[in-house]
């Protein structure tokens, strides 16, 4: 069972605002500008809507006005303040006007006043009203700036961090100001007495969905006098102020939630939810160590929390939570390429780690204790997983499991590799990030393991080392003793020993002049190579720097192969399109330089030459980084490798040799697995950091043996798809949509030939 915990962004639809709606459908369908029975009968049902809406929100006079929702009311009201500000200057009023807005409301505000502004060519000022650390306006900014101001709009509270608004300070700074008021009530309504008409509020916008009416339904209160133009002119509906025939489904649907709020048998009052709000706040506290409330809980709602967890991205905790059948939100936007932070904190002035890693909890009204209870229990449950996968600080007495001997981390396409050997309990750590120096530490203090090496593939041209930052953050009990190279290589050691493994290094000057690789051995064999940027996924690392070494490049490549040959895996030191792993096969195939080279066509200077001409004006990575590699692979479209979440099942249950693989991450798997996913086809538990470790098995696989990876959403599956594909494995598919659409029944059959079908199509 799903707990529903993201209410404003959106909440359910009450039971009976879903009955008034049907009946509207079923039986009250008529127009409301009708003058015929069914007419009437859905204007009295309008009239009574209305009535209850003014009730609700205190607005015995004024224009009230039903919408889509509360992005037409902010349109509509910005349309009409702004047209009023045009028409003062035409008539001659030259005072300076200047468009004031929060610097934390919904982005729908300031987008709205930006196109209107430029649409009715008034070109104003438009101003982001500063807020202090507390998420609130700053009062004395705005009593300066209210006497210039002609249109200013505040939120009654935050959707991301639940704060309240001054409103009645905000009253007051505006007194005797020219400037029309807009306050967004979305999140107001239900929760806060907004009192427009005391406040002298000028418009303010609502929207049913979240508050338990459906989507495509809103309010917009007018106060009696302020300036309006409607934005839809038509047939004259809703006394001429907004055109188009009533949602009348969506209104009835309204209506019944604004009389279960006077009847005051649906929602919980105050005390109840603050209640709530206190029981939720302690098993945050109690599963997440060093937990921070990003605003005041004394002035949010009693709804909303708003937090961040030290160490811990805001990605992680929501694949966390949605593992536990928790559903949460993250307090930042994200953009294809990575999470951007969250604005509303940034304007509050917070730490960057706090502004990136925010996550949102919000509950309804509507929400049962049992319920609260429940995703109490659950977060607990949070963060014993968390706890037992060494992600945070655990008792000596915890349980984990099995390290895996190749961990990798990536963060924004730089790649992290931890090898460590469960038997000896030694580990080593290959390009190491500052950004990791945390995680990496917990983890060492965690399971006691002894950290044989520190060891960077390059000097970096994009970042500093952060070798020594990890080193000072480990016990000194933990470290292996001795002095080592600017690289980290222990001196006078040929080879580093983890158990039955033994690290080996390879001198392979070019993309800067110290490059190595490193060889991970098994006994006699060599098992796979960390090559650095030597040689990227679909590029090799640039050569323009100047600690690079490019009339060196091909001799190293040449070397390279020699060493390893054509299948060994390379595990690079960038990966910026996901692609894990590569060979020298893989990549001579698809890179025209390397190919070259290996293939004796290339000699060194050449080869510079021709690289040199590719590295000109290299643009940065998507993540806004420097480019470590210019690419030359062709540029050719994926292959689709999404398989229908129905399909997946159908194959599992009908027998066939496909093996299923859960790519989340243990702390995730640890909390919750996919109905029946553990019947019919072989399944494995292959978390996505540690998928390197499974590469050689699935790449052994007969050529016609689906392999089918699955995920919370269907996105790092997909990326392990394409991984594999791109290796050799071409049976590799991921279950569209993930964990997320797997039915909750299988079809009852699946014939021979629908098996070919999933086989061949792709």
């Amino acid at each position: 069972m799903e707990i529903y915990l993201d209410a404003n962004a959106t909440t359910p639809v009450l039971p009976q605002a879903r009955a008034a709606a049907l009946a509207v459908m079923a039986d009250a369908y008529g127009n409301p500008s009708s003058i015929h029975g069914s007419g009437l009968k859905a204007r009295a049902l309008l009239d009574e809507a209305r009535a209850a809406a003014r009730q609700v929100l205190e607005v015995p006079s004024g224009q009230l006005l039903f919408t889509s929702g509360a992005t037409e009311g902010i349109q509509t009201a910005v349309l009409s303040a702004l047209t009023a500000l045009r028409q003062r200057r035409e008539s001659g009023d030259s005072s300076p006007m200047q468009l004031l807005y929060g610097a934390t409301e919904h982005k729908a505000v300031p987008e709205a006043l930006k196109h209107w502004n430029a649409v009715l060519g008034l070109h104003l000022p438009v101003t982001a009203i500063p807020v202090g650390i507390d998420g609130r306006h700053d009062l004395a900014w705005l009593r300066t700036q209210a006497p210039s101001a002609g249109l200013v709009c505040t939120m009654a509270a935050n959707n991301e961090t639940g704060v309240v608004s001054d409103l009645d300070g905000i009253a007051d700074a505006l007194r005797g100001s020219p400037a029309l008021w807009l306050v967004d009530g979305v999140q107001a309504l239900g929760k806060l007495a907004l009192q427009p008409v005391e406040r002298g509020i000028d418009y303010a916008p609502f929207s049913g969905h979240k508050l338990y009416a459906p989507k495509g339904v809103g309010m917009l209160y007018v106060r009696e006098g302020a300036p309006f133009t409607p934005l839809l002119a038509g047939g004259g509906q809703e006394g001429a102020l907004r055109a188009g025939t009533e949602n009348m489904a969506g209104i009835a649907a309204l209506g019944a939630v604004l009389r279960a709020l006077q009847d005051g048998s649906s929602f919980a009052n105050a005390a109840t939810m603050a209640a709530h709000r206190s029981q939720l706040e302690a098993a945050l506290r109690d599963a997440f160590a060093g937990l921070v409330f990003n605003a005041p809980p004394a002035l949010c709602l009693p709804t909303t929390l708003n937090f961040s967890v030290p160490g811990l991205s805001a990605k992680l905790l929501l694949d966390l939570f949605d593992a536990a059948g928790l559903r949460v939100s993250g307090g930042s936007a994200c953009s294809a390429s990575k999470a951007q932070p969250s604005y509303v904190l940034e304007a509050m002035g917070l730490p960057a780690w706090q502004t990136a890693a925010a996550v949102r909890m919000s509950f309804g009204a509507a929400d049962s204790a049992e319920m609260i209870a429940e995703a109490c229990q659950r977060i607990r449950a949070c963060g014993a997983a968390l706890r037992a996968n060494c992600l945070v600080e655990a008792p000596e007495d915890t349980a984990h499991g099995a390290a895996p001997l190749l961990t990798r981390f990536v963060v924004d396409g730089a790649c992290c590799y931890l090898l460590a050997d469960a038997a000896s309990q030694r580990c080593v750590v290959v390009d190491p990030l500052p950004e990791l120096v945390g995680r990496l530490a917990q983890w060492l203090r965690c399971r006691g393991f002894t950290l044989a090496a520190v060891l960077d593939t390059h000097s970096h041209g994009d970042h500093a080392s952060s070798a020594a930052e990890l080193r000072a953050a480990v016990p000194a009990a933990l470290q292996a003793a001795g002095a080592v190279d600017a690289l980290g290589w222990p001196q006078g050691a040929t080879q580093i020993d983890l158990g039955a493994y033994r690290l080996s290094r390879l001198a392979l000057p070019g993309h800067t002049a110290d490059s190595t690789a490193y060889l991970l051995h098994e006994g006699a064999q060599l098992q796979l190579a960390l090559v650095g940027d030597t040689v990227l996924p679909g590029a090799l690392g640039r050569s323009d720097f100047a600690q690079s070494a490019p009339l060196a490049y091909a001799d190293s490549l040449r070397l390279l192969a020699e060493t390893v040959g054509p299948q060994t895996l390379l595990l690079p030191g960038h990966d910026y399109d996901h692609r894990f792993a590569c060979t020298l096969a893989v990549e001579a195939a698809a890179q025209p330089l390397l190919a070259g080279v290996l293939q004796g066509q290339l000699d060194a200077a050449a080869f510079a030459a021709a690289k040199a001409a590719l590295e000109q004006d290299l643009a940065p990575t998507a993540y806004q980084t420097m480019a470590c590699g210019a690419r030359v692979e062709a540029a050719t479209p994926a292959a689709c490798v999404e398989l229908p979440a129905a399909r997946a099942q159908a194959l599992q249950q009908a027998g066939s040799a496909a093996l299923l693989v859960d790519v989340r991450e243990p702390y995730e798997q640890q909390l919750g697995q996919a109905p029946g996913m553990d019947e019919g086809a072989s399944s494995q538990a292959v978390p996505l950091s540690g998928l390197l470790n499974a590469l050689p098995q699935w790449l052994a696989l007969p050529a016609d043996t689906p392999v089918v990876f699955y995920c919370r959403s269907g996105n790092r599956s997909a990326q392990a798809a394409h991984a594999l594909r791109r290796l050799g494995h071409h049976q590799a598919f991921s279950v569209a949509g993930g964990l997320a659409l797997w039915p909750e029944r299988a079809p009852a059959s699946v014939s021979a030939v629908f098996q070919e079908q999933i086989v061949d199509r792709f």
